[in-house]
């Protein structure tokens, strides 16, 4: 078998071959023309045929897509991709396809077996219903955030002149303070500004309507989304498709706490020598948006479970509220591993009365067939 490193660019592909006994036998710069690309993998297959295909690693980068479907075409027996490491102060193209086929042939047989290879994070490739799911959350992400900076634009106008104690209503995200923003008197400049504002708010209501309901009628037919929209907060389907995508198979999760790790919920260490253990502040890996969502159910959960938040209030008095609400938020990842990989609705209350009924149900499941 062959292993294959490319680092991949938007206009080229550098790309290193190395063979069974680790030997470089191709070593050269392709564009990413789709003729040429295909010339090239057609090369490749009909040098690797004979000996059993190739394995391809690449890093992960926002346009891997186009080349994850066509690899499988031209004989492709594998495709990996991991997170990329720091900088190198000697960086180029040219060493980091190297160093990448380098690194595959050194540890392919444990890559090959899906087995953990230390100091590599290895990147979770998604099916494509969940690349889909991910791809529609992250834009109405995206919409939500654009509306909201519209919106602090509106307010900035208001605080601008002193108008915002004559809002009829408290919020003006309502229809009569919109009505009143559309009558307003302002300067010429700041009235056009506020009107293509307002247009921009409109048409960003419709799309995210639009949005909302695609995610809600993939949301109905994802079994996971429909457990996590069990918890609170989570019944607009948003959420609860967002952190089902963002998860995946729970099965590639061995405990509760790797999806925390995996989500980045999990402090940070640096230990060396006889220096004591000191955690640090969580790593933030992973994806940033299952951070967002469970910060923004974190409210919604405490308010309606009375259990949950006995102990927020507990961690509050010993480490503050910012750290309290981080608890918060590993405990929810936690307690979505038990959901999915229970197929449990969320109940509030102690856990171990959680553990007992989840028991009950359990042991009645033979009696009741």
């Amino acid at each position: 078998m062959f292993y294959l490193g490319i680092d991949q660019h938007r206009k080229q592909l550098t790309v290193c071959l190395r063979d069974e006994g680790g030997n470089v036998v191709l070593r050269r710069q392709v564009s990413t023309e789709w003729q040429r690309v295909r010339e090239f993998l057609r090369e490749v297959d009909n040098k690797c045929i004979s000996a059993g295909g190739y394995v391809v690693i690449v890093e992960v980068c926002g346009f891997n897509d186009w080349l994850l479907k066509l690899l499988p075409e031209y004989g492709c027996r594998e495709f990996l991709l991991i997170q990329p490491e720091e900088r190198d102060r000697r960086k180029t193209d040219r060493r980091d396809a190297h160093r990448l086929s380098e690194l595959l042939w050194i540890n392919r047989e444990r890559l090959l077996g899906g087995q953990h290879v230390q100091g590599l994070r290895r990147v979770f490739i998604p099916s494509a219903d969940d690349r889909h799911d991910r791809q529609l959350t992250t834009l109405r992400k995206q919409l939500g955030a654009t509306r909201t900076r519209v919106i602090n634009r509106v307010q900035h106008t208001l605080q601008k002149h002193n108008l915002q104690q004559e809002c009829p209503t408290k919020s003006i995200r309502t229809q009569g303070a919109r009505s009143w923003l559309e009558k307003l008197a302002l300067p010429d400049i700041d009235r056009l500004e506020l009107d293509q504002a307002l247009a921009q708010w409109t048409s960003l209501d419709e799309q995210i309507a639009e949005a909302e309901s695609r995610i809600a009628q993939r949301a109905a037919r994802n079994p996971n989304a429909e457990l996590i929209a069990t918890l609170y907060g989570t019944k607009a389907g948003y959420a609860a498709l967002a952190l089902a995508a963002s998860i995946g198979p729970i099965e590639r999760f061995p405990r509760p706490r790797s999806l925390a790790n995996y989500w980045g919920l999990t402090p940070g260490c640096r230990n060396s020598g006889e220096t004591k253990q000191r955690l640090g502040s969580i790593t933030k890996q992973g994806c940033a948006t299952a951070r967002f969502l469970l910060c923004q159910l974190s409210p919604h959960v405490l308010r309606r479970d009375a259990w949950m938040r006995e102990w927020y209030k507990r961690i509050k008095r010993r480490r503050g509220s910012k750290i309290a609400r981080v608890a918060v938020m590993r405990r929810l990842a936690t307690i979505i591993w038990q959901m999915l990989k229970r197929g449990q609705r969320y109940m509030t209350g102690d856990p171990a009365e959680w553990r007992a009924a989840v028991e009950t149900a359990t042991q009645s499941k033979p009696d009741a067939a």
